[in-house]
């Protein structure tokens, strides 16, 4: 086994909480609506299902959390069926979080670009992204506590104009300048609440991201599941709310053809003005959750790094206990998807990430499943009753939402989590020949 390392600086449970709604909130809440127009009522129903199912899964992973620890990609399915079956989710995730990373810096220069029209040049737009990206190794690479600052005010700023949102429908349907559509206007069905949750899926993932935090947080054990389901159940409510407000409130086809339909919705209802405004809110809110997922590219395979499972020399810590070497590899990473596929457009590259990523996750998502099932069978996790009712229903959930994401996304998922299953066995090769490898290496600090 590796060292394990004690952090003086930690994030306590007000950080904890602000990096699950952080991470959640980025762009994509801010594009849902027009997505969800055309779906009426069956949107509402399909936020309601997507709440549901995201708190069962996270009641399973916060007891994973609460009994075992650790970084949740590699602990909990280290814990029930073996090492090797850690390194790979925990490698799978890590992939999500730098593809993550590049799409929410093309997000906040499609934001950008509403404001100022010459950042999406062509030229312009990848540089900025690019420049995003590293400025957030900056932040991260001076410590988890500037992170975790950052972190928190951005998290307050990007709620804004979700709680915004959630006034000025309460004030239009009370002043009778908007009114709710007729619940038949759109039929109500399976296959629609299907493709809404399917859709409100991905503003719901990161609610585990205080789960990879691993040992940064101060009394892990207590924080994370306080913070994951508070987090989660906070932000739930505050997206069906906002969000409904925008896609119920104005006419359907309307938002539907926005590029921007928080803005419009406040433009109609306010003033044109606004526009512009509310993208800079959602700027801030995809740099915030750029933010999160860069502190959680440098922290996903110390664990394995640690352990000889991964090479040794990325779990070098420099003077702020900041693991800045993984944060270049993953970066770097990030940067090239960047430079390399940005002639598909921002929109179009944005997509096809978020489809990628919501699939990939939900691989950590169901593993995590399994692993609580089974340890809770092992007596190595407590239980409580309708435990494994949640675990089944959470399962469920985890499969219809994957099977949504469609085919191409599910196959670059399961294709990027099978790379990692060769590198565990060369690095476990290479442990084995190597006695201070085998021993697990401490990281270094520089």
């Amino acid at each position: 086994m590796g060292v394990h390392r004690t952090h003086k600086r930690k994030l306590g449970l007000a950080m904890c909480v602000a990096l699950v709604v952080g991470n959640m909130v980025g762009s994509g809440v801010f594009l849902l609506p027009s997505s969800l127009a055309p779906l009426g009522w069956n949107s509402v129903y399909g936020w309601l299902s997507t709440l549901a199912g995201t708190l069962c899964l996270t009641v399973i992973l916060s007891r994973l959390a609460r009994d075992l620890g650790g970084s949740g990609p590699f602990t909990y399915p280290a814990a029930a069926f073996g090492s090797g079956a850690g390194f790979v989710i925990a490698w799978s995730y890590w992939i999500t979080t730098w593809v993550t990373n590049a799409a929410l810096a093309l997000a906040v220069v499609a934001n950008l670009s509403v404001v100022w029209p010459w950042v999406a040049g062509s030229s312009v737009a990848p540089a900025m992204a690019v420049a995003l990206i590293w400025l957030l190794v900056l932040v991260n690479s001076l410590g988890v506590r500037v992170a975790g600052d950052t972190q928190l005010v951005t998290t307050l700023l990007k709620l804004i104009p979700l709680f915004a949102a959630i006034a000025v429908a309460v004030w239009a349907i009370s002043s009778g300048r908007a009114s709710l559509p007729a619940h038949d206007a759109v039929p109500i069905g399976l296959r629609a609440i299907s493709a809404a949750a399917t859709i409100t899926l991905f503003p719901m993932l990161g609610f585990e991201s205080a789960m990879a935090a691993g040992e940064r947080v101060e009394d892990p054990k207590r924080t994370i599941p306080r913070a994951t389901l508070l987090g989660t159940a906070i932000i739930g409510i505050i997206y069906l709310l906002s969000c409904s407000a925008v896609t119920m409130l104005l006419p359907a086809a309307d938002v539907a053809g926005s590029n921007a339909p928080f803005a419009y919705f406040f433009s109609t209802l306010i003033g044109p003005e606004i526009g512009a405004l509310v993208a800079l809110f959602a700027a801030i809110a995809a740099l915030g959750a750029l933010n999160g997922f860069t502190l959680l590219q440098g922290e996903l395979l110390l664990g394995p790094a640690r352990n000889g499972m991964f090479p040794a020399w990325f779990a070098t810590e420099n003077r702020f206990e900041s693991p800045y070497r993984m944060h270049l590899l993953s970066s770097g990473l990030a940067s090239l998807l960047v430079l390399v596929n940005y002639t598909r457009g921002l929109a179009g590259l944005f997509q096809f990430m978020v489809l990628v990523t919501t699939s990939t996750t939900i691989i950590f998502y169901i593993a995590g499943i399994f692993a609580g099932m089974k340890l809770v069978r092992a007596g190595r996790i407590g239980t409580s009753p309708g435990f494994t009712a949640i675990a089944i229903a959470g399962l469920f959930y985890s499969l219809w939402a994957f099977y949504g994401a469609g085919i191409e996304a599910g196959l670059w998922s399961l294709a990027m989590t099978a790379v990692g299953i060769p590198i565990y066995f060369v690095m476990r090769a290479a442990s084995r020949s190597s006695p201070a490898a085998a021993a697990g290496p401490a990281a270094s600090r520089e």
